[in-house]
């Protein structure tokens, strides 16, 4: 079996698929690019990263015979193989248009005649859809390839779907820990997508969102990553803590795991709103999808977030809203238009293997139920150490509410206060009123390192020095320094107390009755904390 790939994202979309041939049943496994595309960055890295499958050339590729050929994308050039050719989308349905690719301005990506034939022949063997709804406009397109087509669902979505039970655990890889929420930013690519019409959305959002009740990840399309380096289009976000997740792998476990998916017109985002997450789109994309496409009436239906507006009421008004399920007396809930897109959900595996075990003559489809296996855990997030935060905060009956917001370097107009790590510049330090060392085992030690910050900062009211993971130092304004460990009941899971975050809560809470007493902080979640002379 061969599987034809031409860019990083129809590769990661055939790998859905070939799980469900079995290597022990004697099936080879072979991978080929098929030339032409202008984005193959990172493809050749991707493909010798597999196990278990031969790399051939393209020029190999076409002189050997297949029992059959899957790819997740199409080209009239893929007459060359020697073997039916099975084609399935790379994205949820077919529904933009690329008149470099189908040679017209209706047809979308995938149904095209000047795809889909050479010379009057029909080129794949079996054209999958996604839903029933591609077969109209297959026929209107391409109609001599309509006998040829078979709905076969949607394998990446029914993963996701069998990924749901993994849900916890990847939002503890991925920091969504402790309280925060999950905010997956999506863009697919061209001028029409979200980082085409709001470049500066990702920052803005981890700007905005206080740091300790949200976390932020972007999932960017593999044609952006082909042009760009996202830790560099991206580089004053993820010095604010933005999670930029690989493409190859991870954007699914981020899906699955968000709270809220920020998007556009690409596929992420419907897969997302499929899922029931809460979903918000800062562009459509309507000038380059066909108007009949589910994705198009899936850019109108679903609410749109404004970038010009503060983004954190925005995105609590569409959380309630969507628990409620409110919608205008004339909307479609986008959970309803995004499954427009796809169908036998939870049968593509079965389908599918059954299809390719028909062209594989001497081999026995296995005994076993098809079953779409969840997607591996997301590689651990490599995130920026923040070193600045800009700190509003407010009593509550028990104690305070911290509210963190990352700065940048060159930020001084603040909200509140700022409280900051010892990496922080030299500037951003002296108009700080809290300062951290978060390396417990640094040098000098704490009580040396607590003195003399306090005599190089003068305008401190804090200096906080951590001793382990829940055991600090607190310097007073005063000279005083007193020991604070967080008090968690037995058993449960627990986050480590940020020594910044404690800072700021005694700035905010005073120094006044500390000693012998206990404070509780709320910052996404609530940590109690007791202060005793220091040892």
């Amino acid at each position: 079996m061969l599987a034809v790939v031409r860019t990083l994202t129809s590769a990661t979309r055939v790998m859905d698929v070939l799980p469900l041939l079995r290597a022990r049943d004697g099936i080879e496994l072979y991978v080929t690019v098929n030339p032409g595309s202008a984005f193959t960055a990172g493809l050749d890295a991707y493909l010798e990263s597999l196990d278990g499958i031969t790399a051939l050339g393209w020029a190999e590729a076409v002189r050997r015979e297949f029992d059959l050929a899957v790819a997740c994308t199409v080209h009239s050039s893929m007459r060359r193989l020697r073997a039916p050719l099975v084609v399935l989308p790379h994205g949820a349905g077919y529904n933009r248009l690329v008149r470099p690719t189908t040679g017209d301005d209706v047809s979308p990506a995938g149904l095209s005649r000047q795809e889909l034939t050479w010379r009057g022949r029909v080129v794949p063997a079996v054209i999958g859809l996604s839903h029933e709804e591609q077969l109209e406009r297959l026929r209107r397109s391409c109609p001599q390839a309509l006998p040829l087509a078979r709905v076969v669902g949607d394998p990446c979505f029914d993963r996701l779907q069998a990924s749901l039970t993994e849900r916890d655990r990847y939002r503890r890889l991925l920091g969504a820990t402790g309280g925060r929420r999950l905010v997956v930013v999506s863009s697919t690519w061209s001028e029409h997508s979200l980082l085409g019409r709001c470049p500066d959305l990702p920052l803005r959002l981890v700007r905005e969102l206080p740091v300790d009740e949200y976390a932020v990840a972007v999932v960017l399309h593999p044609n952006i990553w082909s042009r760009h380096n996202p830790q560099d289009l991206l580089r004053e976000a993820v010095a604010a803590g933005l999670l930029v997740v690989p493409p190859q792998n991870g954007w699914q476990a981020a899906l699955v795991a968000a709270d809220w998916v920020v998007g556009d017109h690409g596929s992420v985002s419907l897969y997302g709103a499929a899922l029931d997450r809460v979903t918000l789109l800062a562009a459509t994309g309507e000038a380059e999808l066909a108007p009949d496409s589910p994705s198009y009436a899936f850019g109108r239906g679903t609410p749109a977030l404004d970038p010009d507006r503060p983004l954190e009421p925005q995105l609590h008004r569409a959380a309630e809203r969507h628990a409620t399920g409110q919608q205008d007396a004339a909307a479609t809930a986008p959970l309803t238009l995004a499954q427009r897109s796809l169908g036998e959900r939870g049968r593509s595996a079965r389908i599918l293997r059954e299809l390719f075990y028909s062209f594989l003559a001497d081999v026995q489809e296995p005994e076993e139920e098809a079953r779409s296996a969840p997607y591996p855990d997301p590689a651990p997030p490599d995130l920026a150490r923040v070193s600045a935060y800009d700190v509003v905060g407010e009593a509550t009956a028990d104690g305070v509410r911290i509210r963190r917001y990352p700065v940048g370097p060159d930020h001084l107009a603040a909200r509140g206060f700022y409280a900051v790590t010892t990496e922080a510049s030299l500037r951003r330090r002296q108009v700080a009123e809290v300062i951290a060392r978060t390396e417990p085992r640094a040098e000098p030690e704490p009580l040396v390192w607590l003195d003399r910050v306090a005599g190089q900062l003068p305008g401190l009211a804090i200096a906080v020095a951590a001793l382990d993971e829940d055991r600090h130092l607190v310097r007073l304004r005063s000279g005083l320094v007193l020991q604070a460990r967080a008090v968690r009941p037995w058993g449960t899971a627990s986050v480590p107390l940020d020594p910044v975050l404690l800072g700021a809560a005694v700035a905010v809470r005073g120094p006044r009755d500390l000693a012998g007493g206990e404070l509780v902080i709320e910052a996404g979640a609530r940590v109690r904390v007791r202060f005793t002379a220091r040892p």
